[in-house]
């Protein structure tokens, strides 16, 4: 017999195992307890050899068993019952593609260790005092070590047959060049590199004796030059030897089981069924549909021409940009901020739910800004010691229209992915594992929805930036064509580039970046849409059974509040809670 003590009984034996497995799963992974705002394993950075990975698909294999053969999942309660389902989804995702864990391109212009550690060390390692700066400097030590590892992967996916193609290479080399630029590694220079200058100013502000900070600094650049610098060198030494060797071939048809690797891909990315020929017909049709919409704006401000026409005048008139000077991403950096501060005031009538943590606008570093993504979003601290971050990149403010900064802060910032993110790690009465698990689908979804909502409460009141919100959608539609066309129907980067050149109204840099993204994040670009389609639907749908007792409040409650849920799970969340209001 089932009573209310054999399900609690049964649900807490779930959740201690739960518990356990993100506390082993923490002291496996020195940089995610970092993110996370400990101390613990301060000085150490991830092990990324792929002995790691095999180990790890065995953990997957011993937690996959454990479950199934020791919970009784009939005796959970809801809740714990959901625990498991996307625990044992995501167990089930690592073994399943530890078949092509080579299928990747470790080094890109979109991330990687070369511009990922000194980011991390910057952004992540705060220093307060002489313990954390000891241990900062056990990570500038630790970065050889760690760049042969990155080496030995390359080279095991050469052998495997994945070699990024060519226009990665000079962008990647070009960014590690950056990072050695400055002192210590030039005498000559009057300025401090980046990685130096962290130091200094984080060790300065500490209540360290300054004999000690004087000693400490010396060290940080006796390390710079001893560990950091043959670190780097030795990375673009192999680059630039494998940049002999590779192709222009950009899609992911190209790899051992291409085809089979981006199916997969795209079922991961998305949480749904669909194939890469649905997606691209999904795509080309919500191209048409958003063009007729903005064809209505040009009606309404009483612009003669063609979209086409309009496109152009919105990347050259001068009036849709701040100058390309430090006053004008200083205007840029404020104006986001100022956007994102009136948004908050009208939380109470959209949510239910508010996070905690605050968010901070800033320009994306130097030495990764000229071939890093347009914006992205840093989580916050889950103890609070670190704000939320919307980074805006300003390395060519072409590319940074004033009539798509609305779109963009709400994406980023709030409503969208700062509310998602930090809400989900603030959660409580859930596995810390739910907290910090991100679905591309949802996540992105969530942040592409949350560009479109605030119209329907009054924003976006000027024309060209409503015209800049579904310009900003018309850009994800066209992700879904070009995605496709790249991986499954095998278009160059060049075919890609021109397709966002004849439907977009974005700068052609903006173009080239995004086919680049395309191309070394295979399927990631499609999430976008398929999210935002997903949730409006799930809305449309409540709105029609549930009459005038529909409450966007609790619908945005019942989206953010389970943590990051694959599609058809966030699907079932949404019809309990229709099923509930309706009793």
């Amino acid at each position: 017999m089932i009573t209310d003590a054999t399900i609690e009984a049964e649900s807490t034996k779930a959740n201690e195992f739960f518990a356990a497995y993100f506390e082993e799963y923490k002291t496996l992974y020195p940089q995610f307890q970092t993110q996370l705002g400990s101390k613990e394993n301060y000085g150490k950075w991830d092990d990324i050899s792929h002995l790691f990975e095999t180990a790890e698909l065995e953990r997957a294999k011993k937690y996959a068993t454990f479950i199934k053969d020791s919970l009784d999942y009939d005796l959970l309660d809801e809740n714990t019952s959901l625990s498991y389902d996307l625990f044992k989804l995501e167990m089930e995702n690592i073994i399943a593609n530890y078949e092509f864990r080579f299928h990747n391109y470790p080094v890109n212009q979109m991330f990687g260790l070369h511009s990922g550690v000194p980011a991390f060390l910057i952004n992540m390692h705060k220093i307060d005092s002489l313990e954390d700066a000891e241990a900062y400097l056990s990570r500038l030590e630790g970065i050889k070590p760690l760049f042969n590892q990155l080496i030995e992967n390359l080279q095991l996916r050469e052998k495997n047959g994945i070699v990024a193609p060519k226009f990665v290479f000079e962008k990647v080399i070009d960014d590690s060049k950056n990072i050695l630029k400055g002192l210590p590694f030039e005498k000559e220079s009057i300025n401090e590199s980046a990685l130096l200058n962290d130091f200094s100013t984080k060790i300065n502000k500490t209540n360290v004796d300054n004999e000690t900070k004087k000693k400490l600094i010396d060290k940080a650049r006796n390390y710079l030059i001893n560990y950091v610098q043959p670190a780097y060198l030795s990375l673009i030494e192999f680059l630039e030897n494998q940049e002999k060797r590779a192709t222009i071939e950009d899609g992911a048809w190209k790899f051992p089981k291409g085809d089979k690797f981006y199916a997969n891909a795209l079922k991961n990315i998305t949480t749904t069924k669909m194939t890469a020929d649905e997606i691209h017909q999904l795509g080309l049709s919500e191209v048409k549909r958003i063009h007729s919409e903005m064809e209505a704006i040009l009606k309404t401000i009483g612009f003669e021409g063609t979209l086409q026409d309009f496109f152009s005048f919105m990347r050259t008139d001068k009036q849709f940009y701040y100058p390309d000077t430090e006053e004008g991403k200083e205007k840029y950096l404020k104006e986001a901020t100022a956007l994102i501060n009136t948004m908050k005031g009208r939380l109470d009538e959209l949510f239910l739910t508010k996070p905690k943590a605050e968010i901070v606008v800033k320009a994306v570093e130097s030495f990764r800004e000229k071939s890093a993504g347009k914006a992205f979003y840093q989580r916050p601290a889950s103890d609070g010691t670190r704000p939320g971050t919307y980074y805006a990149n300003l390395y060519q403010m072409n590319a940074m229209p004033t009539y798509q900064m609305e779109a963009l802060a709400y994406h980023e910032g709030i409503p969208g992915h700062h509310m998602q993110i930090a809400i989900a790690q603030e959660l409580k009465g859930i596995p810390d594992f739910r907290k910090f698990k991100n679905y591309t689908a949802y996540v992105e979804g969530w942040g592409l929805y949350s560009e479109y909502f605030p119209k329907e409460i009054g924003f976006y009141a000027d024309p060209y930036s409503d015209f800049g919100r579904l310009a900003m959608e018309l850009w994800r539609a066209c992700r879904l064509v070009v995605d496709t066309g790249i991986h499954s129907k095998k278009w160059t980067r060049q075919e890609g580039i021109n397709y966002y050149k004849e439907n977009t109204p974005n700068a052609e840099s903006d173009c080239v970046k995004m086919v680049e993204r395309h191309i070394v994040m295979p399927g990631q670009a499609t999430a976008y849409k398929i999210g935002m389609i997903k949730i409006l639907q799930l809305r449309e749908q409540a709105k029609e059974k549930l009459g005038d007792t529909f409450d966007i409040r609790e619908f945005h409650d019942v989206i953010l509040t389970n943590g990051s849920l694959p599609l058809n799970i966030l699907e079932n969340k949404v019809n309990a809670w229709i099923a509930l209001k309706q009793k």
